[in-house]
């Protein structure tokens, strides 16, 4: 297939990939249909792409899928649109563990074949930009590295250093992006905050785009996207949708809103009919759901709201001692507990399904990918793992011990889930297509509830 497409990379994290790739996303969409990947497992930063731009963004992760099925994802996504733009992770080469290359900007590339836009932070650099930038080029043993654009430099110095750079080095210098004192993107914990809690983005945005008009070459970008070779995709059947449709009710709303565009993919096609919800603001769970999915966010900012709607707590309650199949994960884990405490300590009653409290620990509890395996099978095939990632800085004082979360580098592992046959409830995020089996066996399960055919040990 062939897919014009270029990631925007950087040389570490905090350069101003988000920036850049969004300007770059909010000039191109005028002329082009665009699909957007993310790099990686963060959920974030593919929320600026879709809420703010109106730009369709999924994930990509070489941890995550075999480079088969990334190319499987990536052509089905990408399928139809004019251009695709890949936003990277981290440095270049940070991966899995910090060392290996599955998860890293660049294995994602190598797959792919996709063409890289280097971003470096130039703020309070000299020449020393030419030592890192010819570090990153050296380490580039495929040659993907195409051009490379500055950030936070100064008009005048720009135009000293690229005749630098582009004399010494041989790579082209394709623009730079100067201070923007008036665009800010705040962090919590692990990422950036949701594009919802950010006043006057859009206006921000905008004033990216135009420093992008202004200082990038962008009609040399879209050549190098245009360059990108042919892909070679595994035409594996035509999945086939189920037509035996299940509704699930799935929590969508300020408090709630981690999830992966594949996971809800993988669903659809065992069955599932999703229906969104909102634990916010709803009073009760949509009409006919057999069953529910919480997936992550920051329900810790609405624990107050969260509790006084009581009424859908209870009716998350009463549907769960029902039978009803329940998946949660990380925030909606959370939710899940007896009581929670937001990030000032006070204490709210909560869904009440797990018998636990959740806490605020001030610094991040597990950080990094993760296999799960089952202690007894009911989601997976028998030994069969899932891969996910975590990222919290909250803690449960009954984690659950229905499965073995592990590090695939250092082989750390530790207990994890509260899990019966219909339901899964635990802090990773977990990647659906790593293990299909997983969807089909919750899309199963919520049938048998409709049918009434109730298992709920």
């Amino acid at each position: 297939m062939r897919i014009p497409r270029v990631m925007i990379a950087a040389t570490k994290s905090g350069s101003g990939k988000t920036l850049l790739t969004c300007g770059l996303i909010a000039v191109f969409k005028e002329k082009y249909r665009l699909q957007a990947f993310k790099c990686g497992p963060d959920y974030i930063d593919p929320l600026f792409h879709r809420s703010v731009l109106g730009v369709p963004s999924r994930n990509l992760d070489t941890y995550f899928s075999s480079d088969d099925l990334t190319r499987e994802l990536f052509a089905r996504s990408a399928k139809g649109a004019d251009l695709a733009i890949f936003e990277g992770v981290m440095g270049l080469y940070d991966g899995l563990g910090g060392v290996r290359r599955e998860g890293s900007s660049y294995h994602l590339a190598q797959v792919t074949k996709t063409p890289v836009i280097l971003l470096a932070d130039a703020y309070g650099m000299g020449k020393s930009l030419l030592a890192l930038l010819r570090g990153f080029l050296d380490y580039d043993k495929e040659h993907l590295i195409c051009g490379v654009i500055l950030n936070r430099i100064s008009p005048s110095f720009y135009q000293t250093i690229q005749a630098e750079i582009e004399r010494e080095l041989h790579v082209p210098v394709l623009g730079y992006l100067p201070r923007l004192a008036d665009i800010s993107f705040e962090s919590r914990h692990l990422g950036l905050v949701l594009p919802c809690e950010l006043p006057g983005l859009k206006r921000q945005l905008s004033v990216a785009a135009d420093a992008v008009r202004e200082h990038i070459a962008v009609e040399k970008i879209e050549d190098l996207a245009r360059c990108a070779p042919d892909i070679d995709v595994d035409r594996r059947e035509e999945k086939h949708i189920c037509e035996d449709k299940v509704a699930i009710g799935v929590a969508r709303d300020e408090a709630f809103g981690f999830y992966y565009e594949d996971n809800l993919r993988c669903l659809k096609e065992a069955g599932a009919e999703l229906v969104f919800f909102s634990p916010l603001h709803d009073r009760a769970l949509p009409k006919g759901v057999c069953g529910l999915m919480f997936g992550g966010g920051y329900p810790e900012l609405y624990a107050k709201q969260l509790s006084e709607n009581d009424a859908m707590r209870q009716a998350v309650r009463r549907a769960y001692d029902s039978g009803m199949p329940t998946l949660a994960e990380c925030g909606g884990f959370l939710y899940l507990h007896e009581s929670m405490e937001d990030m000032e300590q006070n204490t709210y009653p909560m869904a009440g399904v797990i018998g636990a409290h959740a806490y605020y620990t001030g610094r991040a509890v597990r950080f990094g990918y993760v296999e799960l395996r089952e202690r007894a099978a009911d989601f997976l095939p028998e030994g069969a793992v899932i891969r996910g990632h975590e990222f919290h800085y909250y803690d449960s004082t009954d984690n659950g011990s229905c499965c073995v979360a592990a590090k695939s580098v250092t082989g750390r592992s530790w207990d994890c889930v509260h899990k019966n046959h219909n339901s899964w409830m635990g802090f990773a995020h977990l990647y659906y297509p790593s293990q299909p089996a997983f969807a089909k066996h919750f899309v199963r399960a919520a049938r048998a509830y409709k049918n009434g055919e109730v298992r709920h040990e």
